[in-house]
């Protein structure tokens, strides 16, 4: 698919351990010659695109995998559930040791108020693991634009770092994924910044604001779904709550993107954005964010890379619409429409 007449942009959300999805779906997309011309991630999103963007395609893919499934610490076969929660447990007790780490429950990190970043876990292992696995000037310097999302601290407005604009280093991907009070605010140029998951969870504002003169595919990875099944119990309950939380800024992102587009006519830039969301979580339990256990991470990936082969297998039938004038919308097939007219992956017209 190198000889493509559109551009991709690749568009990665937060969801912390969740990402390992994402990281399937890049494999997918490199198996398949699929390559983005810019990366935009926000918190894991942001991890796991630096990785992408700092590494040729076969070697981004090793890195991800050794991100997601360390040799180490393999649970013992038992209820699905109990090992899931426990995996949970686990990670709020002694952190991840390449990403994050407990501070002391007593003592000043902890109990100052003016402690410098009060936080529950130390998130300078992830920098060590960045600066190992990231090449910068690559990410700097390199073909593929990386856009990294946060939230300036004190005055609550989004911040957008960006290849082509700034010098991104291992901090600016630590901000993304600061989300307090877990995870500390970082420090740039004199300012604090944290997690943009309670602004835009799915970093898209910044490629939609500029999508250029080509057809624009903006291939949007999902962590959380917006459609869900009606909770039985507390624990589901709490998992809802966090999907509605994040995904639901995406809709309303799109009802207004689709006015700006519309404002424009026939003249209107040519955008796909097809959203593919992580929505069979049937399995997951609550906490499922701090599930990083390798076996859960597994089924993740595999499922991450199934749903982007197929919408590969779409893309090459010709079943995706590329290249119309305005903002157009597909997604997967078993969930909500974002907009009333989104294109639904199985089906070969658009939704009523």
């Amino acid at each position: 698919m190198a000889d493509r007449p559109y551009r991709i942009a690749l568009v990665l959300s937060g969801g912390n351990a969740l990402g390992s999805w994402q990281a399937g779906a890049f494999e997918a997309m490199a198996a398949r010659g699929l390559l983005p011309d810019r990366v935009s991630g926000a918190s894991i999103g942001a991890v796991n695109g630096a990785m992408i963007v700092g590494n040729p395609p076969e070697r981004a893919v090793e890195l991800l995998c050794a991100f997601w499934s360390p040799a180490s610490a393999r649970w013992p076969e038992t209820f699905d559930a109990w090992r899931r929660t426990a995996a949970v447990s686990a990670t709020l007790a002694a952190g991840r040791m390449d990403a994050f780490t407990p501070r002391p429950f007593f003592g000043q990190p902890w109990a100052s108020d003016g402690a410098p970043s009060p936080s529950l876990f130390d998130t300078r292992p992830l920098k060590a693991t960045l600066e190992r696995s990231v090449d910068w000037d690559r990410v700097n310097d390199g073909p593929v634009r990386f856009t990294i999302t946060a939230v300036e601290l004190e005055s609550g407005l989004d911040a957008v770092f960006d290849s082509e604009r700034n010098r991104l280093g291992p901090d600016h991907v630590r901000a993304s994924t600061a989300l307090m009070p877990a995870f500390p605010p970082v420090e740039i140029g004199g300012r604090w910044y944290v997690d943009p998951g309670l602004s835009a969870n799915l970093p898209a504002d910044a490629v939609l604001a500029e999508p250029g003169d080509a057809p624009l595919l903006v291939i949007a990875l999902d962590l959380l779904p917006l459609s869900a099944p009606k909770p039985a119990t507390f624990g589901e309950a709490t998992g809802r709550l966090q999907d509605l939380v994040f995904a639901a800024q995406t809709k309303r992102a799109a009802d207004a993107w689709k006015t700006v587009y519309d404002l424009h006519g026939p003249a209107a830039p040519a955008v796909t954005l097809a959203r593919l969301s992580y929505s069979d979580q049937g399995r997951e339990v609550a906490g499922k964010a701090f599930d990083f256990s390798p076996e859960t991470a597994g089924e993740r990936w595999a499922a991450g890379a199934a749903a982007m082969h197929a919408l590969i297998d779409r893309l090459e039938a010709g079943d995706v619409p590329i290249g119309e004038p305005g903002l157009t919308v597909v997604q997967n097939p078993d969930e909500a429409p974002l907009l009333q007219d989104t294109f639904r992956l199985k089906v070969s017209e658009k939704a009523g």
